[in-house]
Formats: C-alpha cells, structure tokens, sequence
C-alpha cells in the first residue's frame, strides 16, 4: 500500500521541495497539499472540524506552484492536490496550469477535488463568464458545476492538439485552442479522485470520478462506506478494480490499521502532522521519519 503526506502548505512549513526529497529518500510514494483561494472574514460558515478556525488556513500558498517546487527536485515520487477546488476556479487558466504540471512531472501528478465546506468562499469565486456575460452559480449547484469542470477540462486536455469545446448546463464553450498537453503517457489528463463522503457525494463519485480519496476517521465507518460505493459503481458498470482509493487519514493510524485497510483493496493513504502542531518547526520532519518505519514494515 502507497504512504503518502500531507501537510498545510504555509510559510511556516518546511519548503515544499525539501519535504519532496525527504519523502522520496524515506520511500514514501506521494505528496500532497490543499487550497483555499481566500477565507472569507465572515464566520457565517463554521468550520466543521471544529469552533475555531486554525490561523494556517489563512495562510496557505498556492498549491500547483508548490507541488512544481516538489516535483522538480524529484524524479519518482508522486505530487496530488488533497483538497482542489477545481469548480472555484476559471476554467481555461486551470486547465492548462494541471496539463503543464503533469506534463513537466511526466505524470506524476494526481487531482483530488473536493466540494468545499466555505459558503463564502465559494460565492466569492463562484462568477464565470457566459456567452459574453458574467453568471454567479448557486451553491446548491456545486456538485454539477464540479463534475462539469472535470468534463470540460478533459476535454480541454484530449484536445490539446486540435480543437476543444464543451456544452453544459453551467459551463459552455465554442471550439478553442488551449494547448493544454498532458503528459504523453496519459494525455486525457492526470486522474481526478473526489474527495468527498456521504450518500449524495458517493453517487457523484461512482459515476465520473477516477477514483476516491475520503476522509478517514474509523475503520467501520469506512467499511460502511466502502460497501456503499462498490454498489453504486456496480450500478454504473464499474468496480473496485477500476477505481483506485486513497483515504485522507484524519488520525494516524498504526501499522495494524494500515494492514487492515491494506485488505480491505485500498491503494493507499495520506498521513500527516496532526492539527494542533501544524505550526510547529520541525514537526513534519519528525514525523517523515518516524512513520517510514510503518514503509518498510508494510512491503
């Protein structure tokens, strides 16, 4: 099973690319980082991991940048968004910022797109234009507006060569030139997991996502979840042989969690430094190298 790390991605963490080399040294197979665009002042939406909102998120870099710096300074290990709020962004300018990061990557890069949790953030972002006008999306259209940005951005990188467009309820563009080339291995684009959980969510993923990367908090409750999914990709034609699985581990697990999950036909697992030390120097370093025990011992 594939070990990958994340972490905040914040002027108080280490440099991207030195965590990026320590990772690949300590054979970890991945690593990851989130984004947010901005965080409203506003406190109308509560943070759902708890009443206060952790000073770090107002502090967070931009993501594609810094998985270059990694990616850069590597030769095999694996770069991932975790979360991508792909539908808060313009679409054109995103499309070709991921191609030319999994093109210089040769394909390292993975998308984990999530739905967000912020009410305001989204409104703030959420305008686009349209047929010369600009729209604002609802937020109770979020899910369709993710899942058209996925389509149109494939389409967008299967015709880096040629001529892309795409028609949808919330997204509509005539024939364009975008030269939004991928890496040549893949060139439909890096694979782009949801992140997400819950009956409705689980649905979106099971029929047009690559894969899915949740939140982990207990192994039954995951297990629920697992079984849940693998009937709703029956339903779609699909299965668990096709669709890769990460989990976004909330709490640590331990080497016997980890093979449990490993059963279970999980690929892999991102761990990270736990919240309430995110703003500790010298923690994530530690904890590299503490869990590649957990490495070794699970090859």
């Amino acid at each position: 099973m594939k070990i990958g790390f994340t972490f905040m991605n914040t002027p108080s963490d280490p440099h991207p690319a030195e965590l990026a080399v320590l990772l690949e040294e300590r054979g970890y197979h991945s690593l990851w980082t989130g984004e947010h665009s901005h965080i409203p002042v506003s406190r109308k939406t509560p943070w759902p991991a708890g009443e206060e909102l952790p000073d770090s998120y107002k502090e967070i870099s931009d993501l594609y940048i810094s998985l270059a710096f990694a990616a850069a300074v590597t030769k095999t290990l694996s770069v991932g968004t975790c979360i991508a709020l792909l539908h808060q962004r313009e679409i054109f300018a995103q499309a070709k910022t991921i191609s030319t990061l999994d093109r210089l990557s040769a394909g390292r890069l993975i998308i984990s797109a999530g739905i967000g949790w912020n009410v305001e953030e989204f409104e703030n972002c959420a305008s686009f234009p349209w047929k010369g006008k600009t729209v604002s999306h609802p937020w109770k259209k979020r899910y369709s507006l993710m899942r058209e940005t996925v389509e149109a951005s494939r389409n967008l990188w299967r015709g880096a060569d040629s001529e892309a467009e795409y028609h949808g309820d919330l997204i509509d563009f005539d024939p364009v030139w975008s030269g939004a080339k991928c890496a040549a291995q893949r060139p439909e684009g890096p694979p782009v997991y949801l992140g997400v959980m819950g009956p409705n969510a689980l649905k979106h993923a099971a029929s047009w996502a690559d894969g899915w990367h949740p939140p982990y908090f207990d192994y039954q409750t995951f297990k629920d979840q697992l079984d849940y999914i693998r009937s709703l990709l029956s339903d779609n034609g699909r299965d668990l042989s096709s669709f890769p699985i990460y989990l976004q581990c909330m709490q640590t697990p331990d080497l016997d969690e980890l093979k449990r999950i490993r059963d279970l036909g999980v690929e892999g697992v991102t761990v990270g430094v736990a919240m309430d030390r995110w703003d500790k120097r010298g923690e994530s370093e530690a904890f590299i190298d503490r869990y590649a025990e957990n490495i070794v011992r699970l090859s």
